[in-house]
């Protein structure tokens, strides 16, 4: 074992686990490990912030489309970004052109 909270010998192991905790907790969901690494990498992460190269790593993705594949970027997150590039470029018009933001 090397840093880890369980011990995990197998995918097949992993989700027993998840059924066990979700039991304890009283979830009526069917966890599974492909499940925990998709809400970890969306709303863990994604959700707060997190840059989606710092996700990749996290994954141990070796390819960023991999990531982008599997954590799909939710559209609420674009709106969040696009009014976060709204505000930056009203406190300093410089960064862009203003017909590179006609659409804000």
């Amino acid at each position: 074992m090397k840093d880890r909270l369980l011990p995990v010998l197998s995918n097949q192991k992993m989700n027993a686990y998840l059924k066990e905790i979700a039991d304890t907790c009283g979830i009526d969901k069917n966890l599974t490990f492909h499940i925990a690494r998709h809400t970890f990498a969306t709303t863990v992460t994604l959700n707060n912030d997190i840059p989606i190269e710092t996700v990749s790593k996290m994954l141990g993705h070796t390819n960023l489309r991999t990531t982008q594949h599997y954590a799909k970027i939710l559209d609420l997150k674009v709106s969040k970004d696009m009014m976060t590039l709204k505000k930056n470029y009203q406190k300093n018009p410089r960064i862009v052109n203003s017909t590179q933001l006609h659409f804000l």
